[in-house]
């Protein structure tokens, strides 16, 4: 019998574009040639809620809800009375808001942004703040961000009068926020649904009626998609027993790894952990075999009322290159919803956009940071892609999708692997835009930066974590503040903006570290390198080195107890005894500022309401760490790449004190402007002929070693050629040396 399998992500993630786990599963799948049909019902639920008439249907919830019997809705928020007053405004408003937020309808952006177009409730109280900023959005981002507040007025009183878990990116997260018991969360699945069930169920129902699916798999990236999956997989088991339910998907493999309460089961039939294509290829084996033993991979199940981990299967994890290209088909690409929340710059490319996702390599290749999750086959094991493979997905989602935006999505992209992928993307003349997340290592030069940005690099979002060396040296980050520094400098020169990801509360920070901190941040956005940053606080989890550690860290686990359900979070005592949840409102208040580019001059101290010492930092810390000298020693490995095009020349005699000379004068057209550059006739032959060879749409890439070679079987001292004026002048205008 054909197997058919159903993917789903379950309510909610992101609004702009789908998460891509499914679309990955179901691009291995079609290796294999097994059935698959894959849907995000977060996207589903949002689209039904958000429209004319689920609006209509929850105004008329509110008003007769159990809580409030009668129309009379003076016990209600003043905010929430005002929304249902002007509940035909947003009835009417909805679809169009909707469409244009898709994309359908830019001509709305006139209209919104008149300002009497949409109702405004309790969310556009901040606008007069941020009046300013929009000084630098254009029509289209402002109508955004006034029709994202509109939502997020909508979404409070769908909060208050319909379903408090409710949330855009989230939904219910509390119930699987370091859930280590399974009680609340199963208490909550015994509860009549929800009204946003009931619209998650009536899609489910009309899904698994056409599709008809043997094994139903349930990706579950995150603690607010936790609570949908269990009523959704609580559905069909009640309604087609006959159908088996995996879970699988990022918060299985960080919380579940140590499952053991049997009720879970009532709801799925097996888990999984780390990389799904093979435990998914052996689920189907056991759901389709007569076999008695079955074969499984990193899998969880009930055997005579106990739960058990199986792990007998002999087959090997797929390779990367193995896994194919991931598949978005099925998936509704046009009915996302681009919003813009924040005027946070890299914030901003999360939500507003349809990305591509991909990996560039599997794992991490620094995989030391005692913070981090390093224990798991997610990080620990490391697996790049070629590049060549790369750019063939990218060609075949481009084609399949219609967007050439991508997001790669790893833990941290390898140096040598961007500038592979770049100079493939290049070479094939492809028009992409991509980001992607890096550790800010001293191989990002200038050179290499440049690159990137011409294949199409716009962003990269890095963890400079705590902005002191001593803590660095102690996350084992490899890096320095002072290399930071360099390398945000070589990106942004090169028109690449940076986020950095930044942290407090890091075991033995202390106060004069936080605050040294804020100073090293607040310098690297005053001399502009650095656009964008979030301040997150440690926390502490269960397989990291600080997590399975404690004592080399300076913390003490509050408790040694495994639950029966997750575990992954774990309270701790930081031995400096510091209450390090004070900092977080000045830290975060001085940061949306400083991105604004506004309030350098304060002191550090007006950013706190408690008594802070003073920074330790120089004032011109970043300043100074940016002065160098120029480099005359190019090494002998070095690639040589040139990303302009073929000059046009001409000749001309130069004469002095009696001799002559042939001269020639090269010109170039690059994108934005043109430049000559002069030198004698047999140098100038000499170089227009390499700039050919050295072409970046060139498969063959040459070594400084070999154009000095090269140079020398015609012409004597290519150093002193090298480190020429015209020389130099190429090397601003694409000549680079990687």
């Amino acid at each position: 019998m054909k197997t058919k399998l159903f993917l789903i992500t379950p309510p909610f993630t992101q609004l702009n574009t789908p998460y891509p786990a499914t679309a990955y599963i179901k691009g291995f799948l079609n290796t294999k040639n097994i059935e698959s049909v894959q849907a995000d019902l977060g996207i589903e639920v949002i689209l039904k809620l958000f429209s004319k008439e689920g609006l209509t249907h929850m105004f008329a919830l509110a008003t007769t809800n159990t809580q409030h019997p009668t129309p009379n809705t003076q016990n209600l928020t003043p905010n929430t009375q005002r929304i249902l007053a002007l509940q035909e405004e947003y009835i009417k408003t909805i679809d169009a808001v909707i469409a244009f937020l898709q994309g359908k309808n830019p001509t709305l952006a006139l209209q919104i942004c008149q300002e009497d177009f949409l109702p405004e409730a309790s969310r556009f109280a901040q606008l007069e703040e941020l009046d300013w900023a929009f000084g630098t959005m254009g029509t289209q981002d402002k109508a955004k961000h006034l029709a994202t507040l509109y939502l997020e007025d909508i979404s409070d009183f769908i909060v208050e009068c319909v379903d408090a878990n409710f949330g855009f990116s989230r939904y219910a997260e509390r119930l699987g926020r370091s859930a280590n018991s399974f009680d609340e969360l199963y208490e909550a699945l015994q509860q009549e649904p929800t009204y946003i069930d009931t619209v998650l169920l009536s899609i489910l129902k009309e899904r698994i009626e056409t599709i008809q699916p043997k094994l139903f798999l349930i990706s579950v990236p995150f603690p607010g998609n936790l609570y949908s999956a269990f009523r959704s997989a609580q559905w069909v088991k009640k309604n087609y027993p006959n159908i088996k339910i995996s879970m699988g998907g990022g918060f299985p493999n960080t919380e579940l790894r140590s499952l053991s309460d049997v009720r879970v089961f009532e709801f799925f039939d097996y888990i999984t952990l780390d990389d799904g294509e093979m435990p998914i290829e052996e689920l189907i084996n056991a759901v389709t075999s007569s076999a008695v033993e079955k074969q499984y991979k990193r899998t969880f199940l009930l055997e005579n009322g106990k739960v058990v981990y199986k792990n007998n299967s002999l087959k090997h994890d797929y390779k990367q290159s193995q896994v194919g290209t991931p598949d978005y088909s099925d998936l509704l690409l046009d009915k996302y919803i681009s919003v813009i929340e924040i005027v946070n710059p890299m914030h901003r490319m999360w939500s507003d956009g349809r990305w591509n996702k991909l990996t560039m390599a599997h794992g991490c290749y620094w995989g030391k940071c005692t913070f981090c999750d390093i224990s798991l086959d997610y990080i620990k094991v490391y697996e790049p892609v070629a590049a060549s493979l790369l750019c063939d997905r990218m060609e075949e989602m481009i084609a399949q999708t219609g967007q050439n935006g991508f997001h790669f999505v790893d833990e941290a992209a390898p140096p040598a692997l961007m500038r592979a992928l770049a100079l493939e993307i290049l070479r094939r003349k492809l028009a992409v835009t991509w980001w992607t997340n890096i550790r800010f290592e001293k191989s990002f030069t200038k050179d290499l930066c440049l690159l990137l940005k011409a294949s199409g690099c716009i962003a990269v979002s890095g963890g400079l974590e705590v902005a002191s060396d001593r803590l660095l040296k102690l996350i084992d980050k490899g890096v320095t503040v002072e290399q930071v520094a360099k390398v945000t400098r070589n990106f942004t020169e090169a028109g690449v903006m940076v986020h950095a990801y930044l942290m407090y509360g890091y075991p033995t920070q202390t106060v004069q570290e936080t605050i040294d901190s804020l100073e090293m941040v607040r310098q690297l956005f005053e001399v502009g390198i650095l656009q964008s940053g979030f301040w997150h606080q440690f926390a502490m989890t269960a397989h990291s080195p600080v997590g399975m550690y404690p004592e080399k860290f300076g913390v003490i686990k509050e408790t040694e107890t495994i639950g029966a359900f997750a575990n992954n979070d774990i309270n701790y005592t930081d031995i400096t005894g510091i209450d390090h949840d004070k900092f977080s409102f000045g830290l975060k208040k001085s940061l949306f500022n400083f991105m604004h580019g506004i309030c350098f001059d304060y002191e550090l101290q007006d950013w706190f309401e408690f008594k802070i010492p003073k920074t330790k930092i120089s004032p011109d810390f970043i300043f100074d760490a940016l002065q160098e000298t120029e480099d005359f020693n190019t090494k002998a490995t070095a690639k040589i790449v040139w990303l302009g095009g073929k000059p046009l020349t001409e000749y001309f005699t130069k004469s002095k004190k009696g001799n002559s000379w042939e001269m020639m004068v090269l010109t170039f057209h690059d994108k934005k402007e043109s430049f000559t550059v002069q030198m004698n006739k047999s140098e100038g032959e000499w170089l227009v002929a390499i700039l050919q060879k050295i072409t970046v749409s060139n498969s063959k890439i040459y070594t400084f070693q070999e154009l000095k070679a090269d140079f020398e079987t015609h012409l004597e001292d290519f150093e002193l050629f090298w480190y020429s004026k015209p020389v130099n002048t190429l090397r601003e205008f694409g000549l680079l040396i990687l």
